[in-house]
């Protein structure tokens, strides 16, 4: 008998991806789709008049720049938090394969006696 299951998870991924493209054909920034939340809450910060207490030390001398640094920013967090994890989990199985050890020799100690 076959197994369904994955069936029906590839049936709600496949609608997953492409209800939005059918729901927005067509639709987009420019109608106010897609729009980020960094946008909409620039937008209501200058509705109200807010002046910025300082300015900026640097500007990115393009978009693309901007989004090499973001990019090039996540990247060494994704690492550190990456080492951090694979370290822990070093030394959680150096330690349990040491605990195994230690029942191994214990288990040989009594079987001699």
């Amino acid at each position: 008998m076959v197994d369904k299951r994955p069936i029906i998870l590839l049936s709600l991924v496949v609608i997953i991806v492409v209800l939005p493209l059918v729901i927005y054909n067509g639709l987009g920034e420019d109608q106010g789709y897609f729009g980020g939340s960094d946008d909409a809450g620039s937008t209501a910060v200058e509705e109200t008049g807010y002046q910025p207490w300082f300015q900026s030390l640097w500007e990115p001398p393009s978009g693309e720049i901007e989004s090499l640094l973001f990019a090039s920013q996540a990247a060494i967090g994704a690492l550190i938090i990456g080492y951090i994890l694979g370290y822990l989990s070093g030394q959680a199985k150096a330690k349990r394969r040491e605990n195994d050890e230690n029942i191994g020799v214990n288990e040989k100690v009594k079987s001699s006696k």
